[in-house]
């Protein structure tokens, strides 16, 4: 036994301590290291979240813009115009715009009068995000 409490105390300074436990510098830098490595968990976190809200934009924005596209598509030559609004509450956050210009091109000549320029545009987070689809009808008036 008196091995054993010998093991537990040790002269320093001229003073008997308590072996066993940490130093305050100890602490300090373990503290530190914690703190360095839960900020970039924290920051890699962050990251993540911002990527996956990104990638399921630019997975869903292509699907929404093909579908209003559509729906312009199928709409009478006198419809054309400029035109906004939201998807509803199946898709919360995301709006389209749609607009329809004049082709110019001295290539075609007069049938360039006959083609429309499509422009739709797919936005998520007033304009966080934002995808653009283009398409040219051809339209006999």
């Amino acid at each position: 036994m008196a091995d054993f409490e010998h093991c537990r105390y040790r002269k320093l300074s001229g003073f008997s301590r308590f072996a066993a436990g940490f130093t305050l510098l100890e602490v300090m830098v373990a503290l530190a290291v914690m703190a360095i490595v839960l900020v970039s968990v924290y920051r890699m976190h962050s990251q993540t979240l911002t990527m996956n809200t990104a990638a399921r934009f630019y997975t869903q924005a292509p699907l929404l813009a093909q579908k209003k596209m559509a729906e312009v598509a199928t709409t009478s030559a006198s419809v054309f115009a400029t035109d906004s609004g939201d998807f509803g509450e199946n898709y919360p956050g995301y709006s389209w715009q749609v607009s329809a210009t004049d082709v110019s091109s001295e290539i075609l000549g007069e049938v360039a009068d006959d083609f429309k320029r499509i422009d739709v545009s797919v936005s998520f987070n007033n304009d966080q995000f934002s995808y653009n689809l283009t398409t040219y009808r051809f339209q006999r008036e």
